[in-house]
C-alpha cells in the first residue's frame, strides 16, 4: 500500500509518500501459533513543491495542482492524508493553507483517491507519542521509523511524512 502524505500550504506544500507492506514470517508451531504477519514502513519519497510570491493566488494554486497531479501520476497512491486545519492565529495563514488544501482535497477527489485527515496532534502523538512535541523530535523519529540516513528537509516535508505514518498507523 502506497500512502501520500501532505502537508498544504500556498508556497510550501510538502509531501511524503511512504510505502507500508507486510512480512509473513512463521511460528514455531509447536506452540499452535498461527503465521504471523510484521508490517514495515518504507520512504519512497519526500519533498517540497514550492511557488513563488511573484505569481497570482491563482497561478500558484494551479501550480500547485499541476505538481500534485505529476506526484500522484509517478507514484499512484493508494491513500492521501493530509493535515486537517483546526486553528491558526493568522487568519491571512489559514486562508492560504485551506485554499492549498482546497486544492489537495480537489486532486484526490477527481482521482477518487481516498482521503483521511490529521491533526498536527494526531500526528505528534502517532509518531513522539507527546503532543507537545518539537519539529526536532518529529524529524528524529520520523528518521528512525523510516530507516533514513539523514533528518527528513524540509520541515514541510519532514511534516508530510509524519500524515503518511500516522494514516499508515491507523490502517493496520
Amino acid at each position: 500500500m502506497i500512502i501520500l502524505g501532505i502537508d498544504p500550504g500556498t508556497a510550501t506544500t510538502g509531501y511524503g509518500i511512504i510505502r507500508k507492506f507486510k512480512h509473513r514470517h512463521s511460528v514455531r508451531k509447536r506452540f499452535g501459533e498461527r503465521a504471523r504477519g510484521r508490517k514495515e514502513l518504507k520512504c519512497v519519497a519526500y519533498g517540497a513543491i514550492k511557488t513563488s510570491p511573484q505569481f497570482s493566488d491563482a497561478e500558484r494554486l494551479r501550480q500547485l495542482q499541476n505538481q500534485l497531479n505529476r506526484i500522484i501520476r509517478e507514484y499512484q497512491p493508494d491513500f492521501l492524508a493530509v493535515e486537517r486545519l483546526y486553528f491558526f492565529k493568522n487568519a491571512k495563514t489559514v486562508i492560504s493553507v485551506a485554499q492549498a488544501k482546497g486544492v489537495v482535497l480537489l486532486v484526490a477527489a477527481k482521482k477518487k483517491i481516498p482521503v483521511l485527515e490529521f491533526t498536527p496532534l494526531q500526528v505528534k502523538m502517532a509518531i513522539v507519542g507527546y503532543g507537545r512535541a518539537s519539529k526536532k523530535q518529529i524529524q528524529e523519529m520520523i528518521k528512525i521509523l523510516l530507516r533514513l540516513e539523514k533528518l527528513p528537509q524540509p520541515d514541510d516535508a519532514a511534516d508530510a511524512l509524519g500524515i503518511a505514518v500516522c494514516c499508515a498507523n491507523l490502517l493496520r
